[in-house]
C-alpha cells in the first residue's frame, strides 16, 4: 500500500498494514518510495500520512479514544 507523506509530497510504501490500522500506534514501518534503489525501511508518523487522492487516514486508524 502506497500513502504520501504530507512534509515533503513523496510517496512512501507502508511495511506494516497491521500497523497502520492500529490506532494505538502513532508510527509505521516503511520506506520511500523514490529513484531506482530500494530505500531503507524508516518509521512515519501516521499524522503526516495521507492517501494518495489527498484524503486523511480513517479516524479509527488514529484515535483511540
Amino acid at each position: 500500500m502506497f500513502l504520501k507523506n504530507t512534509s515533503n509530497g513523496d510517496l512512501v510504501e507502508i511495511l506494516d498494514i497491521a500497523g497502520l490500522s492500529n490506532p494505538l500506534h502513532t508510527q509505521v514501518a516503511g520506506r520511500y518510495h523514490a529513484g531506482e534503489e530500494l530505500q531503507d525501511p524508516e518509521n512515519f508518523n501516521k499524522s503526516e500520512l495521507i492517501f494518495l487522492s489527498g484524503e486523511s487516514l480513517p479516524a479509527c486508524w488514529v484515535k483511540t479514544d
